[in-house]
């Protein structure tokens, strides 16, 4: 019986892995690639996956017929799975949200909950339905069939995983994903249920009709989905901007592409996010949407005297290696990320950005612009980084100390380095001042010339030569007159208001003193004198102001505060009311876990003082479920601080989510293995105190190892490093699993409550940590408390276990 329930227990894998990334990729672009989201998103799969296997285990101990409940859950799947992914993009028709603003915390929420209920319930429940479909084929009463299904769905984790990230999404839309991935389901079902007799002939002879149907319809179904898709994407941007009209989408390794059109106005989106905005092919000269990029290119340029090499990252389609062209340089290397989206431009960008783009002056590379950073020998008279805001932890890593260094060892003596942020008249609110500001104090650390200019938009211009970039007008002037330069979109005469005097002082006095005081963070900056001082007074002053709160104003890769600052700032423009959410984390402290975990510890004492508790070993099992939901929580605290540093080094985490998860899951399944098969006693509390001591010491090696291996020069060995840190979480958090249900059962003396508690308390925790790792803990305190959190939640297990009686 064997090869008959292996095949739906694996399927299960698969098909969870594959619909999980389907799911994770819609809401990401819902709300708009924020890794808030991301947090959110896992913990409402961890929460309803949990609750369903909850549920299904007070199913399974009242039904004589799992076979017929695993049937009906794989029937129904191909609908929900369905259903969830036309949901999601239709999430905004549901909210009152303004155009173009972006979803509050509790918005994020509430979606999440809702949409991924259905899927994550029936999920839950196949896999309790599952194990004791193989528990009565081996006609055993102890937990080892939960341990061979935690294994197999495991396995089919895996496959999942590679599945998606190398086939599923450069084949198929999300549509076709899920689809394909309930055809799946409901054939293994059937090899089931045609292999399993145990609950009657007539059982298989009414079921096995209705999932030929079902299969059928499946792949007749398959056929309209490309047609849907389109369909649901157009009625998405109806929601999203009605103003708008969807022209073309295309999937990406890096997320969905999609080129919208407003009468002659072409802009780009990815994931969400506004990339840039044309006026289309038949335009020559620079016309209003490329504005902003003309005075960019120019502005920057002029701040070297002779500027020979450049490297651009990002930016050349909406114009500005255009501008850049028009200065007399030799050579100029573009790096673009995504050749999808230089592929869907050429249709709409001006003919002018394309020959400046196809020129011998320039040499288009399609990679990501850290890592190239990182790998080249090449060194440069100008780097400048015309990127977006930092509104995601993908974007934000190019405003990061880590970054700034690694431009600093690209330049040539006397090189400058180019940046620039969206901003406010006169600095005013704290959100836009705490993120430019934080951006200053962050290249500060790195450079010791930067000078920030700009009105609605800020220019950090940077040099690790004092006295190489300036503000004087008729330096800047002289230069661009003398280079005889010939646009339509900018003039010498832009200097004046670029540099206006009045304008420029406040600017400077603002970011130079603000972060400067415990509560900075929190409050609007100080306007300043009336007349502030000239910008050389105030570089002088600088040096004798108190230090920066580097807690809340040093943006790096491993505290990425500066994406948060962001979120913010555009939830204040697009007129959100979410202040109080976003000031409530930026006062977590550290300290506020101690009572939580304080309680843990009192409590088992507690429960020793009380005879009839005690008498009922409510110790115990509080100690076990404790054990159990703080390895659900650290695994997947752990896996969020990986993720979040792998995505700060490399960008790409969209891409390799599938192999990132296929990893932890390979690790998870040789864990539970090992465990089952070298352990003898499977229900020592010992033992699983013993792991949760160990979890605790690989975590607090995580903490301190993280910025470590993000140091190291090669990436080969990185990448190896974070896939052996990933693999290792799974195989301790799959060690964990077969001790926990035996433990369990030896209380409960019941193996379907102990795999449905088990499973779901472990998935509660893992929910927890998804939630308070990516939402609180990483942006603010950064991403080693995250690990030092996962830390703290082992040993404190551990101490519980050793409290309730382990080594008795």
């Amino acid at each position: 019986m064997f090869l008959s329930q292996l095949p739906a227990v694996f399927a299960l894998g698969v098909v969870s892995q594959v619909v999980q990334i389907v799911l994770l990729r819609e809401l990401l672009m819902v709300f708009h690639g924020n890794e808030l989201s991301l947090g959110i998103i896992l913990a409402a799969w961890m929460l309803w996956v949990g609750i369903g296997s909850h549920l299904g285990s007070k199913i399974a101990r009242r039904s004589i017929k799992p076979v017929t409940i695993v049937s009906i859950i794989s029937a129904a799947s191909v609908i929900f799975f369905v259903f969830t992914v036309f949901s999601i993009r239709m999430l905004r028709f549901f909210f009152t949200i303004e155009t173009g603003a972006y979803f509050s915390v509790s918005d994020m929420t509430l979606s999440c909950l809702i949409v991924i209920a259905p899927v994550g319930l029936l999920l839950g429940i196949q896999f309790v339905m599952l194990a004791k479909v193989w528990r009565e084929n081996d006609k055993a009463h102890d937990t080892s069939a939960a341990e061979k299904t935690y294994i197999g769905e495991a396995s089919g984790n895996i496959i999942g995983g590679i599945l998606f990230s190398f086939f599923l999404v450069h084949l198929f839309n999300s549509f076709h994903a899920v689809v394909f991935s309930g055809f799946l389901m409901v054939a293994a079902t059937l090899l089931l249920v045609l292999k399993c007799r145990h609950e009657g002939l007539s059982m298989a002879a009414s079921i096995k009709p209705a999932l030929f149907m079902v299969m059928i319809g499946s792949v007749v179904f398959f056929l309209f989905l490309g047609p849907l898709d389109k369909w649901t994407y157009t009625l998405q941007w109806k929601f999203f901007s009605p103003e708008y009209l969807l022209v073309e989408t295309r999937q990406s390794k890096y997320g969905t592409i999609s080129v919208v059109q407003r009468e002659d106005q072409y802009s780009f989106f990815q994931s969400g996010n506004l990339i840039f905005s044309t006026a289309g092919p038949v335009v020559e000269s620079p016309a209003l949407e490329e504005q902003e990029a003309v005075i960019f290119a120019h502005f920057a340029m002029v701040q070297h005297p002779a500027p020979e090499h450049v490297l651009l990252i990002g930016g050349g389609l909406r114009g500005t290696i255009r501008e850049i062209a028009k200065h007399p340089v030799k050579h100029i290397d573009y790096v673009e990320l995504d050749p999808v989206l230089t592929d869907m431009a050429r249709p709409y960008i001006p003919r002018s950005t394309i020959r400046a783009i196809d020129s011998p002056l320039v040499n288009l590379i399609h990679t990501d612009g850290r890592l190239f950073i990182k790998k080249t020998d090449q060194t440069y008279d100008m780097i400048i980084a015309d990127i977006p805001d930092p509104s995601t932890a993908v974007i934000n890593r190019y405003y990061t100390e880590e970054f700034f260094r690694e431009v600093k060892s690209r330049l040539n003596p006397g090189g400058v380095f180019v940046t620039g942020a969206m901003t406010t008249p006169d600095m005013r609110g704290e959100a836009a001042a705490n993120r430019n500001t934080a951006i200053y104090h962050t290249l500060k650390r790195v450079f010791p010339n930067v000078l920030p200019a700009g009105q609605r938009f800020i220019f950090f211009f940077a040099s690790h030569q004092q006295g190489q970039v300036s503000a004087d007008i008729s330096i800047l002037r002289q230069r661009y007159i003398k280079r005889q330069i010939n646009t339509d979109g900018f003039s010498h005469r832009h200097f004046d208001l670029l540099l206006e005097e009045s304008q420029l002082r406040r600017i400077n006095w603002i970011i130079r003193n603000h972060g400067r005081n415990p509560d900075a963070h929190l409050g609007n900056p100080e306007s300043g004198p009336l007349f502030p001082p000239s910008i050389e007074e105030q570089e002088i002053m600088e040096t004798k102001l108190p230090p920066v709160n580097e807690r809340f104003f040093i943006n790096s890769d491993f505290k990425p505060i500066g994406y948060y600052y962001t979120l913010r700032f555009w939830d204040v423009l697009a007129g959100g009311n979410h202040r109080d959410t976003f000031k409530w984390i930026l006062r977590v402290q550290p300290w506020w876990i101690a009572p939580v975990f304080a309680f843990c510890i009192v409590f088992p004492l507690v429960i020793k003082c009380v005879p009839t508790l005690k008498k009922n070993r409510a110790d115990r099992h509080f100690a076990i479920l404790l054990a159990v939901f703080s390895t659900g929580l650290s695994t997947m605290a752990l896996q969020v601080a990986i993720i979040f540093s792998f995505q700060s080094l490399y960008g790409f985490v969209y891409e390799m989510i599938g192999l990132i998860t296929a990893l932890f899951m390979g690790g998870l399944a040789i864990g539970t293995f090992v465990s089952r098969n070298l352990v003898r006693e499977k229900s020592s509390i010992t033992i699983l105190a013993g792991i949760q001591f160990l979890i605790a010491l690989f975590a607090m090696v995580i903490a301190f190892g993280l910025p470590g291996a993000a140091k190291l020069e090669f990436p080969f060995i990185v990448v190896a490093l974070f896939s052996a840190m990933t693999f290792l979480a799974g195989m301790f958090n799959g060690a964990d699993f077969p001790i926990s249900v035996a433990c369990c059962q030896s209380l409960s003396k019941d193996p379907e409550k102990a795999t449905g508690t088990v499973y779901g308390v472990e998935l509660f925790g893992a929910c927890a940590g998804a939630l308070v790792a990516s939402v609180v803990i990483a942006p603010v305190l950064g991403i080693t408390a995250v690990c030092i959190l996962a830390a703290i939640a082992n040993f404190t297990a551990f101490l519980v276990l050793v409290i309730s009686g382990a080594w008795q």
